[in-house]
This record gives C-alpha cells, sequence and structure tokens, in this order.
C-alpha cells in the first residue's frame, strides 16, 4: 500500500494535472492550494506522508510549511519534495536546512517527480520495517520480564561496531549492511518464542538438559525467518536477520552452536552481534551475578578475541570502547535484569 500523497501548489490546474499523473501510478493524491489548507489535511489525516509543495505559494512559502511539519509531525517521518526554479547554492542550504528530502526544477518533469516519490517511498517502507522489526522483537522478549532494555542497548551496539568495520573498509560491509545489523539485531533471540516457560523462566542456573532445550532458540528463530523468506527471497533484511538469529552463538574457534562453524563460516552479522550481545551480558546484573564493570567486561573481551570472538571485531570494540561505556550508563536497567544469560 503506498503511503498518500499531498500536493500543495498555488495553481490548482496544475496542481490537480500533478494529482491525476500520481493517481495513475497508484498514489492516494490529494490537492492543496495554500499553506494553511495544507496544514489542515496533514492534521486532519496522518497517513499522508509524502509531500510535493511549491516553494512559492499564496500565503507562505513550502520551506514554511516543511519547517511546520519537521516540528508538529515528528513521530511519523513525512517525506518533503519541494518544486522551486530556484538553484543556487544558497537556496539549496536553504532548503536543507527547513527539513526538504528533495529538490524538483519547475516545470516538473512527471518521470522526475514519479521517479523521487518512489524513492520516498521506499524510505518510509524502511522506516516501517524497522518499527515492526523491533515490535516483533519486543513481543517476543516480553515473555522475559527479566531483559530490560537489552534490544536497545545490543542494537547500539552493533552498531557502533558495524560503523567501525565499515570505516575500515572490511569487505562486504557498505552503508546498508550498518543499517541492516543495526535494525536485524532486535531479532537475534525471536526463537525463545519456541522455548517453554520452564525453562525461559527458571530463575537461577539452567541443568544441562535445560541448557540443550534453551540453545535451540538458534535454530527456532532461524526457521521462523525461513517462514518469512519463503514468501520474499530477495529481502536482504531477512537473510541478514536469519544469520544473526542462528548463528550469534558460534565461536570463532568452532566450538559454538549449533553448527560449530568456524572463522570466516560464520556470517560476519553474527560475529558482530556475538561481542555486542556477550559485553550486554556481562555489564548486566541478574539475581544471582552481579555486573561486571565496562574494563571487566572489555578485558573478557579482549581475552576471547581469536577464540570466542572474530579478532577484526573485537579490534573495532577497542576503537570505540568508550561509546559502548555511555551507553551501557545511559540505558542502564533498574533493578535486576538485562541482557542474555540463557547461553
Amino acid at each position: 500500500m503506498r503511503p498518500k500523497l499531498l500536493i500543495v501548489h498555488h495553481e490548482k490546474p496544475l496542481a490537480d494535472d500533478l494529482a491525476d499523473l500520481c493517481r495513475a501510478e497508484g498514489f492516494d493524491a490529494r490537492v492543496s492550494t495554500s499553506v494553511a489548507a495544507a496544514r489542515e489535511e496533514l492534521l486532519r489525516d496522518s497517513s499522508l506522508r509524502l509531500v510535493v509543495a511549491s516553494w512559492t505559494l499564496s500565503d507562505e512559502d513550502g520551506l514554511g510549511l516543511c519547517r511546520w511539519i519537521r516540528r508538529e509531525r515528528a513521530a511519523n517521518y513525512t517525506y518533503f519534495i519541494v518544486v522551486t526554479k530556484r538553484s543556487s547554492p544558497e537556496a539549496v542550504i536553504e532548503g536543507l536546512a527547513s527539513g526538504v528530502d528533495e529538490f524538483l526544477t519547475a516545470p516538473v518533469p512527471p518521470l522526475e517527480l514519479l521517479m523521487r516519490l518512489r524513492i520516498g517511498q521506499r524510505i518510509l517502507e524502511l522506516e516501517t520495517r524497522d518499527a515492526l522489526i523491533f515490535a516483533l522483537a519486543k513481543l517476543a522478549e516480553s515473555r522475559d520480564p527479566d531483559t530490560g532494555q537489552h534490544l536497545e542497548r545490543v542494537s547500539l551496539y552493533c552498531e557502533l561496531l558495524a560503523s567501525d568495520l565499515h570505516e575500515r573498509r572490511v569487505d562486504g560491509v557498505d552503508t546498508e549492511f550498518v543499517a541492516l545489523v543495526t535494525s536485524t539485531s532486535a531479532l537475534h533471540d525471536i526463537g525463545k518464542v519456541g522455548i517453554p516457560d520452564g525453562v525461559l523462566l527458571k530463575p537461577g542456573r539452567l541443568t544441562p538438559d535445560e541448557i540443550a532445550v534453551m540453545r535451540d532458540h538458534t535454530a527456532i528463530g532461524a526457521s521462523t525467518l525461513d517462514a518469512a523468506l519463503e514468501r520474499s527471497p530477495n529481502a536482504r533484511f531477512l537473510h541478514v536477520a536469519r544469520e544473526i538469529a542462528r548463528s550469534h552463538h558460534e565461536r570463532w574457534d568452532g566450538d559454538g552452536y549449533p553448527d560449530r562453524l568456524r572463522g570466516d563460516a560464520i556470517p560476519l552479522a553474527a560475529r558482530i552481534m556475538s561481542v555486542a550481545d556477550v559485553y550486554d551480558a556481562l555489564t548486566s546484573r541478574r539475581v544471582y551475578k552481579p555486573a561486571l564493570t565496562h574494563e571487566a567486561a572489555a578485558a573478557a573481551l579482549r581475552e576471547g578475541a581469536g577464540t570466542q570472538f572474530d579478532p577484526l571485531v573485537v579490534e573495532s570494540f577497542d576503537r570505540v570502547e568508550r561509546r559502548f561505556d555511555e551507553i551501557r550508563a545511559r540505558y542502564a536497567d533498574r533493578g535486576e535484569g538485562g541482557g542474555e544469560v540463557r547461553r
């Protein structure tokens, strides 16, 4: 389903022509001829997420509308395209400072308008996808009331590690990979929805048999995401999510689970998740263990480089560890809880 579109132009016949063009391509397009009317439409319907507005309008310029949208509709991002004959660097800077996403030169080229709208649609879909991923992960996590802000922390830790690997130009790490690891890290333990309450919610340490049951969460998570991949086999974010869910307990030396993968055979996304997840477990307090200090947890990660962890990822941790400590402190849990301990 395409997001709804609002076209704002003081020349109604031109606005109507643009709206008809967009409707022919499947967009639900509406028209306003002033900023005041556009604000009323936007306040009335929160599903209006695409706006094409002329820079010059009858009552206020289009940039004023954009600034109002950024201020009043911050909770739901609106993709804003401005139409203008202005092309100077100063005009572009003014538009960007006001929150404009795209510029179109007047008169509007129809094919370019449609292309820009499709770009906006893809960006809004990514936002919706990421929100859904986190909601599903939170739903799975809600079965265990003792996890605190684990998802928030590990997502930020993964972003730091992946971004540093990108900065170091590691093969296979591009900006899309960084974004995907950051968002899909939340699904690493989604397989715990299939673990019996008697094991998942047991206070204290697990028996060897219970540990074996708990370890099934990796296979359950991968199987769940396999079902989604059958419907959307080209969705890269599902592939990355599956790699993380299945392999984030593998070890660099091959002594992990469920597949006893070794070294580079472990997907990079899972190697990143492993460092983030263990750091969070070590620095989180539980009913039967105190939280380690940042310094102690950092030392444990370094000691595990080359055995439990990919040395390259631990090197990235060394480069950004101060920011790990800041996140740990900012998102600290109150009382007991936080982090994965059922390893």
